[in-house]
Formats: C-alpha cells, sequence, structure tokens
C-alpha cells in the first residue's frame, strides 16, 4: 500500500512495507549506516539496528529512530540532518572509536575504512572518550584471511554474510558485552565474501605482492604470470574506468613494466579445462556413471564439498582449474619447449578469487615435485603493487600476450561469469557430438540468480539437463535435492561466489555505485569480449590443437591425467 511521508520537508509516496532507509535510498537521500547492509546480489537485508548511525527524527517519536529498522506509515515526517541526528551520530562515532586502533595511515583499508569515511563525514577532529582497547590490535593469518578483532565494530554484515548467503556459519559472535568477539573461521572455504563487506579493516586478505617483488628482481628466476578472465573487466575500478570496462591490453602492459619474464593467459587453461572436462562429461554421460558431473573450477567450492558433501565427492570433474592446469603446463611442456629448469621457474597467477591461494597450496596440485602454482596475487593487491610503483594503466600502451600460451577462446573468456563454464563445456559438447555448433550463446544459463535450471539442445537427438548454481547456499539446496532423489542433471556449475568470478573475493569494490551494477557491467563486459573473437569454442584453439599434438596426445590420455586432473579429500572432520 503507497503511503504519503515527508523527508526533510518534501512529499514523497513510497510502500508502507518499505524502512525510512530504504525509501531515503530509493530517493537518493543520504543517511548514513555502519551495521546495514543490502546485500544486492541475494536480496539479503541485513538490519540488525546495533550501531544506531542511521538515527533521525520522526514527528511525534520522542526518541530518534533507526531509520534501517523503521517502516514508513501515513503522514510521516522524517528529518534525517538535524543537528540532534547529527550530535547523536557523532556520539556514537566517537564511542566507536575510542574501541578503536588509531594506526589509519598504515592500516591496509585506509581511505577505503567506512568508520574512517563517517568519522570525516560528522567532522569528527578528536575524541572525548578514552581507554584501553577490548582486544589486541594485531592479526591473525587465517590460509589468507587476515582477522584483526581490535579493529572489528561488531557490525555483525560477515557474520550474516557467511551464514544467510554462503550458508556455512564459519564466523560466529561469541562471549557478550564488552567482551564481544567474532570468532575466528572454522570450516572457512576462503571464498571471502566477508571481506567484501567489511567495513573496516578487521577482515582483510594476505598481502603478497612483496614476495613477487622479490622474485621478479631475482635474475636466477623465470617468472611468469597468467591472468584470470575476471581480471581484464575489474581491474580497471582502481584506474578509473567504467565499471566492467576491458583492460586486457592495458594490464598486459602493466605486467611487463613490472618485469614479469612472460606474461600469459590463464584463458589458455580454461580452454584445456573444457578439452579435458567435455572429454570426462561424454564418457561419463555416454555410460550413466557419476553424473551429474559437477564442474571443479572454484576452488571456494571444491573446499565446501570436501567439508560438508564428502559422500558426493565421486561427482565433481576431476579437472585441475585452468590456472593450476597453466601451471603444470608451464613447468613441463613450456619447460622442455624453451630447455628451462622447472626448479627456476616461478608461475604467479593474478586472480580474482581469494581462495586460490589456499588451492595453489594444496600438495595434489604438483608435479615432479613442483607446486603448480607459486603464488597467487588477488585484482585488489595486484592495484595496489601497481599503484606503489606509480604504474597508471591509462598512460601504458597496449600489449599482447606472450605466445604460445596466450592465445584463447571466447569459451575461455566467459568462465569469469556464472554460467560460463558450463556454456563453454556445451559449445566443445555440442561440436564433438553434431560436428558443429549452429549457435555458441547458450543463453539459457546466462543470469546472477542463485539457482538456474536448462534444458540445452546440443545436437539433433541429445538435449543436457543443465543446473548453475551462484553462490553456496544455492549449492547446498541442490546437493541436498540430489542426495535426496528430487533432482536429476547432466551436469551442474557451481561458483562460490555470488555472480561468479566477476564478483570474486579479491575483486574492488566501487564506491561510486551499486554492487550489483558493477557484477553485471562486469558479466556484460566478458560477453563481449567473447562475441569479438573470431574463435569461440575451446576445441578451435590452435595453440591447444598443438599442445595435443605435440605433448598430451589427446584429451583424457595417460599423459593429460597426469598433468591437468586430481583429486579430491574428505574434510568434514578435519
Amino acid at each position: 500500500m503507497l503511503v504519503n511521508i515527508k523527508i526533510n520537508g518534501k512529499n514523497y509516496q513510497a510502500d508502507s512495507s518499505l524502512t525510512i532507509l530504504k525509501v531515503a535510498r530509493r530517493y537518493h537521500i543520504h543517511i548514513p549506516t555502519l551495521c546495514y547492509m543490502f546485500h544486492e546480489e541475494t536480496n539479503l537485508e541485513h538490519k540488525p539496528a546495533s550501531c544506531r548511525v542511521c538515527v533521525v527524527e520522526v514527528k511525534g517519536k520522542r526518541n530518534l529512530v533507526p531509520a534501517c529498522a523503521t517502516t514508513v506509515y501515513e503522514g510521516m515526517e522524517v528529518t534525517t540532518n538535524s543537528i540532534k541526528c547529527i550530535e547523536y551520530r557523532k556520539n556514537i562515532v566517537e564511542l566507536l572509536l575510542s574501541n578503536h586502533p588509531n594506526d589509519c595511515v598504515y592500516c591496509a583499508k585506509n581511505n577505503r575504512c567506512e568508520l574512517q569515511s563517517l568519522a570525516a563525514e560528522l567532522g569528527i577532529r578528536n575524541v572525548h572518550y578514552h581507554g584501553e582497547l577490548s582486544q589486541k590490535n594485531e592479526y591473525k593469518n587465517i590460509r589468507g584471511l587476515m582477522k584483526n578483532p581490535a579493529k572489528c565494530i561488531l557490525c555483525n554484515r560477515c557474520t550474516a554474510v557467511c551464514r544467510e548467503v554462503q550458508s556455512i556459519e564459519a564466523i560466529v559472535p561469541t562471549m557478550r558485552g564488552f567482551k564481544t568477539v567474532i570468532s575466528s573461521p572454522s570450516k572457512c572455504i576462503t571464498c571471502g565474501q566477508c571481506i567484501q563487506v567489511c567495513p573496516t579493516g578487521a577482515l582483510i586478505q594476505e598481502d603478497n605482492t612483496f614476495q613477487v617483488e622479490k622474485l621478479l628482481a631475482d635474475p636466477t628466476k623465470f617468472v611468469v604470470v597468467n591472468t584470470a578472465p575476471a581480471v581484464r573487466v575489474s581491474l580497471g575500478d582502481e584506474f578509473n574506468y567504467p565499471a566492467g570496462a576491458d583492460v586486457t591490453k592495458k594490464m598486459v602492459a602493466s605486467l611487463r613494466e613490472l618485469g614479469f619474464d612472460k606474461v600469459f593467459d590463464t584463458n589458455f587453461g580454461a580452454d584445456l579445462t573444457i578439452m579435458e572436462e567435455a572429454t570426462e562429461f561424454i564418457e561419463r554421460y555416454k555410460s550413466g556413471k557419476n553424473l551429474p558431473l559437477i564442474t571443479s573450477c572454484c576452488p571456494g567450492w571444491v573446499k565446501f564439498i570436501e567439508s560438508f558433501y564428502p559422500e558426493l565427492l565421486h561427482l565433481p570433474s576431476s579437472c585441475k582449474s585452468p590456472t593450476e592446469m597453466f601451471g603444470a603446463i608451464v613447468k613441463s611442456y613450456y619447460a622442455e619447449k624453451n630447455h628451462l629448469d622447472p626448479k627456476d621457474i616461478v608461475v604467479v597467477s593474478l586472480m580474482p578469487c581469494l581462495a586460490k591461494k589456499r588451492e595453489a597450496a594444496r600438495t595434489e596440485l604438483s608435479n615432479d615435485g613442483y607446486q603448480n602454482v607459486d603464488i597467487v596475487l588477488t585484482v585488489k593487491e595486484y592495484a595496489d603493487l601497481l599503484k606503489r610503483r606509480g604504474i597508471d594503466l591509462r598512460e601504458l600502451p597496449d600489449a599482447d600476450f606472450d605466445h604460445p600460451l596466450g592465445e584463447s577462446s571466447g569459451a575461455g573468456d566467459i568462465f569469469g561469469n556464472t554460467g560460463g563454464v558450463i556454456e563453454a563445456v556445451a559449445r566443445t559438447a555440442s561440436k564433438w557430438l553434431s560436428g558443429e555448433v549452429k549457435d555458441v550463446n547458450f543463453t539459457q544459463v546466462r543470469g546472477l540468480s542463485g539457482v538456474r535450471e536448462a534444458l540445452v539442445r546440443v545436437s539433433d537427438d541429445i538435449s543436457l539437463s543443465l543446473c548453475v548454481c551462484s553462490g553456496l547456499k544455492g549449492a547446498r539446496d541442490v546437493l541436498e535435492k540430489i542426495k535426496r532423489g528430487e533432482a536429476h542433471y547432466d551436469a551442474i556449475e557451481i561458483m562460490a561466489c555470488p555472480g561468479g568470478c566477476v564478483n570474486g573475493g579479491g575483486q574492488p569494490i566501487r564506491q561510486d555505485m551499486e554492487q550489483i551494477n558493477v557484477i553485471r557491467a562486469r558479466q556484460k563486459g566478458i560477453y563481449d569480449i567473447d562475441k569479438n573473437k573470431l574463435v569461440r569454442i575451446s576445441c578451435d584453439n590452435e595453440e591447444i590443437k598443438e599442445l595435443y599434438h605435440d605433448y598430451l596426445i589427446a584429451p583424457g590420455s595417460e599423459k593429460a591425467h597426469e598433468l591437468l586432473h586430481t583429486v579430491f579429500h574428505d574434510s568434514s572432520k578435519a
């Protein structure tokens, strides 16, 4: 039901089910918040009304009310910017700052911290409350996730995302009152979504940039880098490009500027993954065994199934992820071809994903005693590294990837989007099963919703039942149905982060627009790259054909299995 209200003396109409805050945001009226969170990708609204920063005056009410938890009604008159509101907010923020470290200058969230920004907005120049910090100001490294309880303001955004969006509940509040802390993650899959919503420096990611710089300066090391598909449509966010802008050529130039010996494309590894995964899928489909095949590119998802559904570990594809396949090929085929000793090769992966750091450390992702990938940098880390070195993407000339291992199809590009991996599989499977692909755009699997189902025709007499899961809550629901025998698919794609890699835990957060619009822009950017490529099916990549002809023999061969496939482990009791 529509009601008439006033905000700051102006008339508005709004649905009576909405809160003051949602109405204000709809009409671009600023009300500051800290604990409130609307997770656009999943429509999760977290409104604990605990920080009280969003308080407003309502005519007829004696006390200030939280805008995030107060619904509008007919005739309501709201004032958001009165002296009373501002003084109350200043008092709240000063209390938070009294129990917060003042090391902003060297905090990883400096200039990106919501508490810092709010203090500046309110004109706070000193804090009238003093006392000892309730928590020790130090970071603890938890598998690439850095946690500092002294910087936590107990907004509980992280716990809400972990519980409601990812269905994991790896972090929860413990203790009570002044001693309350957010627990250290247990059964954490390192998706990084908690870092993405943390307003302060309480949760940040591990920084490996200095390690990379030292290796680049070591003349005894041959340091190569490979870049994931989602990176090229997000890195520009840190250099004032429009959301979703394709900065591939500038990115390659920046990597050369830093001194990498070779700059390769993870998309080559994505095409390689499709060759192996499509082969595996067709074998399973024809035999009717171990269906549905579930994609295994996302390390957050792999850790999730190992921890929560070990009884279903026969379903994921045995394929390594694209970057791990790439690393394995660099330290074998490429090393032999270029007379390099694998012990001197360092493989750096530039990824949108925090979970890739833990993936790189898995002992089974190695060959001949060498890890396939040595170091992972996220987009956030890489952008900081470029800025530290005074490198601006806009000032660089265009550059292209090195070859071989730098050529890719459009199918490799779309890996960065939710639905992209299964669409890439469908393209190659369709060509192998029918001899041609009339339309490479399997748009039925595209979108942003948490669970999507599609019946895809890949030949005149074969249609595949596919499912796409974006975010782990939806994945959990699907897996439960499979266990109960209520869902039957031929193949499933699962990505841990809502929206896929374009919204990975290592991606930049734009402050100038809603995150859902950023994700849509990145998604469109990737589909545009795919659309403009001459080769759009993985099996048509000439460098991939050459690799199989010269080295791997055929998809699914003994050599391919040795280098490109892996195993999974039951870690439910770990």
